[in-house]
């Protein structure tokens, strides 16, 4: 069985190929946002189509996820990265010669997949090459990566965008991909497959990936029909893969980790209720700033960069602490102050100041600075060796879920209060409005998170 590794350029090289591409997903997901605008233009795109493309990159990560990091932990994780980097970066290389909306959306596709084998998997390394005691600090380095990586997407997405064109970002990513693969081919010395010899379960990881798919596209769309249809299958179909699982010889996810182990459980459910709590606060910001503030998208944008900012400066702190102080009182801290941070929000308005907005984005971000590595920290730490690709690669499950689910509830929000028209100047009232809601409950998920953080129980981690 593989151990943490003594060789300092194994180590070096497993650091800067995690946090590289820690970078680069966020950075691809942020900067796209900004130039949507335009890929709609070229390809003639409906809203609901544009939609589309950052859905197909959600959907395909998240399904794949789960059953990746098992295989993963099978074949050897090492492989499975760098299959992750080159389908990553052939994705982004298609993206950026796409000639039409279909063939876009279909090589988004293929990027969510290689993120999904990255994600799965970089992680998973990572703890697999530090002792346990040095985890904490570089995870907290990997984390400010990609908090990095959302600062700066938004700000040379838009240069990118403006200078040569929306296709000039994915052009970039090819030379950033490809950056990965020499030193984690010829420098990064073990293969990490504890798991050698299990097998996959297709029939479980089918019925995940179908289920999932159908939970996240039916919330969106909810509380129309199809939404409901789509969603109780989705709750349905992961039921019953939960039964699957129980039984299965070799379950693609060991439910048994979420049943005795309370760590890895509320270390879990804690980042699906931060992300789902925070993750559309960005979105509805922007629109407020812009239709209500009148700020142009650049101005917004650097509004906006003050959370992120904080998040990468704090979490490599948070991550060292994490290494001396249970991972437990650090995160339960970080989400309380995300709590805190939301409630103002709930009270905006027209008049509302900007230093108030920018203040509350400064403690959102030093409350999820404070959350996210430690909490990281504690689910790898908490499962075995062999288990590290899984671990990995459901926390991955719990920020998509996470994203999609704080994202549907801004929608089912709008459509309660706005229906389906555009913003504009004769309904921002009602935009008003639903925002009060929106932060409400986004307020009081994160509260919840606080007892979830804390349920984790007393421990090292």
């Amino acid at each position: 069985m593989n151990q943490p590794s003594n060789d300092p350029t194994t180590r070096s090289v497993a650091l800067l190929v995690a946090a590289l591409s820690s970078f680069l997903t966020p950075f691809m997901a942020s900067a796209m946002n900004v130039a949507l605008r335009d890929v709609g233009s070229e390809f003639s795109m409906s809203a609901v189509l544009l939609g589309w493309v950052g859905t197909a990159y959600l959907l395909a990560a998240a399904v794949f996820l789960v059953p990746i990091g098992k295989a993963a932990d099978i074949a050897g994780r090492k492989k499975f990265f760098l299959w992750g980097v080159l389908i990553y970066t052939l994705a982004s290389l298609l993206c950026a010669v796409a000639p039409t909306a279909t063939s876009f959306i279909a090589f988004r596709v293929l990027q969510g997949i290689g993120s999904a084998f990255i994600y799965g998997t970089s992680v998973a390394i990572l703890t697999s090459v530090f002792p346990p005691g040095e985890r904490g600090r570089v995870l907290g380095i990997t984390t400010a990566a990609t908090y990095l990586g959302l600062s700066l997407g938004p700000v040379l997405g838009g240069f990118l965008t403006e200078l040569w064109g929306w296709r000039s970002i994915f052009w970039m990513n090819v030379p950033l991909g490809l950056a990965i693969l020499p030193p984690t081919f010829w420098k990064l010395k073990g293969e990490w497959a504890e798991a050698a010899g299990e097998r996959l379960d297709w029939l479980g990881s089918t019925v995940y990936g179908v289920a999932l798919a159908a939970a996240m596209l039916g919330f969106p769309l909810l509380p129309a029909l199809p939404g409901i249809g789509l969603t109780l299958a989705g709750v349905v179909g992961l039921v019953l893969f939960i039964g699957w699982e129980a039984r299965a010889a070799s379950p693609v996810l060991n439910v048994g980790l979420f049943r005795n182990n309370a760590v890895f459980a509320f270390s879990n459910l804690a980042a699906l209720i931060n992300y789902s709590a925070t993750s559309a606060s960005g979105f509805l910001l922007s629109l407020y700033l812009q239709h209500i503030k009148g700020l142009s998208p650049q101005e917004a944008g650097l509004v906006l960069v003050a959370q992120p900012v904080v998040m990468a400066l704090l979490s490599p702190l948070a991550g060292r602490l994490s290494d001396r102080i249970a991972s437990r009182t650090l995160a339960s801290t970080g989400m309380a102050l995300t709590t805190l941070a939301l409630v103002p929000f709930i009270f905006l308005n027209a008049e509302t100041p900007l230093w108030i907005i920018i203040l509350s984005l400064v403690v959102l971000g030093c409350g999820f600075g404070l959350f996210s590595s430690p909490n990281v920290n504690a689910i790898m730490s908490a499962v075995e060796r062999r288990s590290y690709g899984v671990a990995s690669a459901t926390l991955g499950t719990m920020r998509l879920i996470g994203q999609t689910f704080s994202m549907g509830i801004a929608t089912l929000i709008f459509a309660l209060h706005l229906g389906q028209v555009a913003i504009t100047p004769q309904v921002y009232p009602q935009f008003l409005a639903s925002l009060k809601p929106a932060f409400a409950v986004f307020a009081v998920l994160c509260l919840v998170g606080v007892f979830a953080s804390l349920a984790r129980g007393n421990t090292r981690q």
